[in-house]
């Protein structure tokens, strides 16, 4: 993903699986100041992936805009950026 910045995607709602449509990504845990080390994910050749902090596994979705997720409320940006 040389074309961008990295997406970032947290999981606030506690939720046991997310969607989304970038194989490589950074998760937050939680927006901030709640947030767990952004740890960044690459999928590689697998369909899924598990966050080692928060346990949150992120499934692949092809339909998805690379900062896309489901559901939307997953996807995070920085306000201040």
């Amino acid at each position: 993903m040389a074309s961008g910045a990295t997406p970032h995607f947290q999981n606030q709602m506690g939720l046991p699986a997310i969607d989304v449509g970038a194989k490589e990504f950074m998760c937050i845990g939680a927006p901030p100041p709640f947030d767990h080390p952004h740890i960044f994910i690459d999928m590689g050749a697998d369909s899924e992936t598990i966050c080692p902090y928060c346990s949150t596994l992120y499934r692949f979705n092809p339909k998805l805009a690379p900062d896309e997720s489901i559901p939307a409320q997953a996807a995070w940006t920085d306000q201040a950026a």
